[in-house]
């Protein structure tokens, strides 16, 4: 599966995905692109999924017809994503075009 990370977040969760080619935006000249424009791209050039930590995309843009599956994540926080990958993952493997997936993390607690 061709997925796209959006600049806000992490490239270390790439190691987690295995079998998946994940590529960041700015890997592929989009580091400017945002929402509305960053879908077109990604959708032309054969990417199957979005993940973005943007929790307003969904209401920013018209995701209805899109060709690729939408993740957003509840934190960019790698601290807190590494520990729950599996979440991620588990939202990878149900996602299909024009789908739209919230994924939540547990946050650790802070200290002070």
């Amino acid at each position: 599966m061709r997925i796209l990370f959006d600049k806000n977040v992490p490239y270390q969760l790439r190691k987690y995905l295995d079998g998946h080619q994940a590529r960041i935006a700015a890997e592929e000249g989009w580091g400017r692109f945002v929402n509305g424009n960053l879908l077109k791209q990604a959708e032309g050039n054969g990417f199957e999924v979005k993940v973005s930590a943007d929790q307003s995309l969904e209401y920013q843009q018209n995701l209805r017809g899109r060709k690729l599956a939408l993740i957003v994540l509840s934190t960019n926080q790698i601290r807190d994503m590494e520990n729950q990958v599996e979440r991620l993952v588990a939202a990878l493997e149900v996602g299909k075009e024009g789908s739209y997936q919230f994924v939540k993390f547990d946050l650790t607690p802070k200290t002070r």
